[in-house]
């Protein structure tokens, strides 16, 4: 129970609320304070696929009511149907969870019966219904400008991939302990060179961990990095560096990097992780719209702030907490991405990425970007990346990545990525 009421709890803030779990997890007195690990994650994991699959539930729910029910009353209902629907909880255990979750609240304690009819009835027609439903579909704000810019099949691929949650990637700091690692952990050698799991199980008791020969990252925030192809021996800054994948991918190639981000707090993880992987690099916290380095780089990587839309996979809670005004953040995106081209060296490389699915956030900044910069040529993502899909590559040469690509194999996050030259004047 204590897990369960975690997780009613993180559904209240976030349908309620407003607030994302990722807050709620970090809150010291937030709904996991005083749980064990193991019931902690079982919290998480209750809560993010119920929202993953909430509309598909209600449908299911909403079979057996004649009214719709307080929304606390609605959520014990939810997790009730998540877990035998989706979890394959034994009915009698999650109709029994979802009275106790009611009678939990006095002023709904005469609810109590309701949702244990209503949550038997889920258990017993429940799976029928189940098996026709379609996948959760996007917000209008955020499905209207992905089928505009991708097709209406995408867009239900795109839903599909959502559904289904996200797999563990690790990307590995020798490539030389690839075969061995991927037969430790029963992995998948994807294409990029990344392993994926698909039930991993915890990560720090996985082989490897200790001995800091791969950090967590999904393939696709994986490619960012590996456009700018060898860094062996140069400057290279990391900016919005946290949570610190981009940092060691760069450090394990030999660059001397220097590492940037607003947060200290997500700054203590990336120095955590530097340390159990034998990595270093030059930390700062610090606003990079205020902040400025002392010499200019051979190579950048902004990995710039977003709508983060390309992680739904893993945040399902996102589309409840967002909007779709986006003017704040592409102002921000224009003026960090003017900035970091400014600290480059003549001749210099730098990627500009997001982990969103919006062209306003990845192609149409890099559009206006070169149209104000004279000295700033755009590279084919291919050179350094000539495996990938043609598909995977946009119009403007730049890599565009979406959650239905390697659907077969678990999809990937959403990215726009692209690499640019600064002209060297002076040759």
């Amino acid at each position: 129970m204590p897990a369960r009421i975690a997780a009613a709890q993180l559904l209240h803030g976030v349908l309620h609320d407003e607030k994302m779990i990722s807050e709620l997890v970090d809150t010291k007195d937030g709904p996991l304070k005083d749980l064990p690990p193991s019931a902690r994650a079982r919290a998480q994991s209750l809560a993010l696929s119920t929202l993953r699959n909430l509309a598909p539930l209600d449908i299911v729910i909403d079979q057996f009511l004649n009214k719709s029910p307080p929304l606390k009353v609605r959520n014990a209902l939810r997790l009730a149907a998540c877990e035998m629907l989706i979890d394959g909880i034994a009915p009698h255990a999650a109709v029994d969870a979802a009275v106790r979750l009611v009678r939990n609240t006095k002023k709904l304690q005469h609810l109590s019966g309701l949702t244990n009819a209503v949550a038997r009835r889920v258990a017993e027609h429940g799976p029928e219904i189940w098996a026709e439903m379609d996948p959760q579909e996007l917000p209008d704000w955020l499905g209207k400008p992905i089928e505009r810019a991708y097709g209406e099949e995408a867009l239900h691929g795109i839903e599909a991939a959502h559904a289904k949650g996200a797999p563990l990637d690790l990307t590995l700091r020798k490539k030389d302990d690839t075969e061995k690692l991927a037969a430790e952990l029963e992995a998948e050698i994807l294409p990029n060179g990344s392993l994926r799991l698909q039930k991993p199980g915890q990560v720090s008791a996985m082989a490897g961990y200790d001995d800091g020969l791969w950090w967590v990252q999904d393939a696709a925030a994986a490619m960012p990095a590996q456009l700018l192809g060898s860094v062996k021996g140069l400057r290279v800054l990391d900016l919005c560096a946290a949570p610190g994948g981009k940092t060691m991918q760069l450090a394990a190639g030999g660059a001397e990097v220097t590492a940037v981000d607003i947060s200290k707090d997500r700054l203590v993880r990336v120095s955590e992780n530097l340390k159990r992987t034998k990595l270093t690099a030059k930390i700062i916290a610090s606003d990079i719209v205020r902040w400025s380095p002392d010499e200019e780089f051979d190579m950048i990587l902004l990995d710039a702030p977003c709508s983060a839309t390309g992680t739904i996979r893993r945040h399902p809670d996102l589309p409840f907490g967002k909007s779709g005004d986006l003017k704040p953040i592409l102002r921000l995106q224009q003026k960090l991405l003017a900035r970091a081209y400014d600290w480059l060296k003549p001749g210099g490389k730098i990627v500009y990425c997001t982990c969103s699915l919006l062209p306003a956030e990845g192609e149409e900044q890099i559009v206006k970007f070169l149209q104000t910069h004279d000295d700033a040529k755009q590279l084919p993502a291919s050179t350094n990346l000539p495996d990938l899909p043609q598909e995977w590559i946009g119009d403007d040469g730049g890599l565009r990545l979406r959650p239905d690509f390697w659907a077969d194999r678990g999809g990937m996050d959403g990215f726009y990525a692209t690499i640019i030259e600064k002209a060297n004047l002076s040759e």
